[in-house]
């Protein structure tokens, strides 16, 4: 399985971001895609999740309402709309895919796959 995330950028706060994650190498089925970021000197920590199924989407309340998530079952991709962008976005961003229940989208340790991550940095 092999994820490429891509779509990374510098832009000013308020600004808009598409981060782009395209999969292949597997069924994902029943999987979920997730998005990450670790800022410096920071865990990781989540952003959001995508069952591939059905679509149900989870985010973390510090992006709420300004991050969405969506895909593209045709090119295998899923896709990070960032809006509204703050300095306290900024960081590296990676998707992931795996299968966690719903109650534990947010955890990292559950994905088994990781694209090489892509960097965001949002200008004050």
């Amino acid at each position: 399985v092999q994820l490429q995330a891509s779509g990374g950028g510098l832009v000013q706060t308020g600004g808009s971001l598409r981060l782009s994650c395209a999969f292949s190498g597997g069924s994902f089925r029943n999987y979920k895609i997730g998005w990450f970021r670790q800022a410096p000197g920071k865990e990781r920590e989540f952003v959001g999740a995508i069952n591939w199924n059905g679509g149900t989407t989870r985010y973390a309340d510090s992006v709420k309402d300004r991050f969405t998530i969506s895909k593209d079952s045709a090119k295998n991709t899923v896709y990070l709309e960032m809006n509204s962008l703050k300095p306290d976005d900024t960081a590296v961003y990676y998707c992931a895919v795996g299968r966690p229940p719903l109650s534990a989208y947010d955890q990292a340790g559950l994905y088994l796959f990781w694209g090489q991550g892509t960097q965001v940095t949002v200008s004050s």
